[in-house]
């Protein structure tokens, strides 16, 4: 069987924030397609060079490049959820910024895996602002692959069922190791791979999020200082599988 090296390029969304292990380990979606590959037997060599907080143009600047320098078959692609959440947020320069993704990847033979991040609207403050501009930024990123059969598509933002508060952590910003699985679920569907039995609705029993006061003190005050003082969540972080690492089934 042909082997698959797969590169994950994104932000905390594909970084895996949220799903954390009682060892301290980030996974998230993306480890758990390099996984789920490889338990279908296929010999999958796996790196991810997403980066929390890496708004959609450092994306491409910084990790393309070295993405493409690793020669890989397949590579997901998600970012622009960090612009929606600016001000003067556009969705259309946004949408732009895949044109040299899916260049890249016809121009170098890789499989685009393509992904749209959940919705977490429901939950956050400003939430009918955010669903507008999620639900305009998925059209204008479809017109933009609408004639790409060799793209790979899996959208998370329509999914009504990942609206649910039980796939969420704390935050209500990051998705819990439930909507994880749910994505890679949807990862493996798409690329025609047999998802593992329970990972399209985990049984998991998720910690209730702050409410009222202990919400905005804990995660919306510290968000709003990063704004404030030109910082980022992703600030001196690295990669975490920076250089190819084989996974076993």
């Amino acid at each position: 069987m042909e082997a698959v090296r797969y590169v994950a390029i994104g932000d905390s969304f594909t970084e895996g924030v949220g799903d954390e292990t009682p060892d301290g380990h980030v996974r998230g979606w993306a480890d758990l397609v390099a996984q789920g590959w490889a338990a279908s037997g296929t010999p999958v060599e796996y790196a991810n060079l997403a980066i929390r907080g890496r708004l959609i143009g450092p994306i491409i600047e910084e990790q393309l490049p070295a993405a493409l320098a690793l020669k890989p078959t397949h590579l997901s692609f998600n970012g622009g959820g960090n612009d929606m959440l600016r001000p003067r947020a556009d969705a259309n320069v946004i949408a732009d910024h895949l044109t040299p993704v899916l260049e890249a990847c016809a121009a170098n033979g890789i499989r685009l895996v393509l992904l749209s991040g959940a919705n977490p609207s429901a939950r956050l403050p400003l939430g009918r602002i955010f669903q507008r501009r999620g639900d305009e930024l998925c059209d204008l990123v479809e017109k933009r692959v609408a004639d790409r059969d060799d793209v790979v598509r899996a959208y998370n933002w329509p999914d009504i069922t990942l609206t649910d508060g039980r796939f969420w952590s704390e935050d209500r910003l990051h998705m819990n190791a439930r909507g994880h699985h749910r994505v890679a679920a949807r990862v493996l569907d798409s690329l025609g791979i047999e998802v593992p039995e329970g990972w399209w609705d985990l049984d998991f029993a998720g910690a209730e999020g702050k409410k009222g006061m202990a919400y905005y003190r804990e995660f919306v005050g510290p968000w709003i200082h990063r704004r404030l003082t030109g910082r980022s969540s992703g600030d001196g972080r690295t990669a975490k599988f920076p250089t190819w690492t084989p996974i076993t089934g």
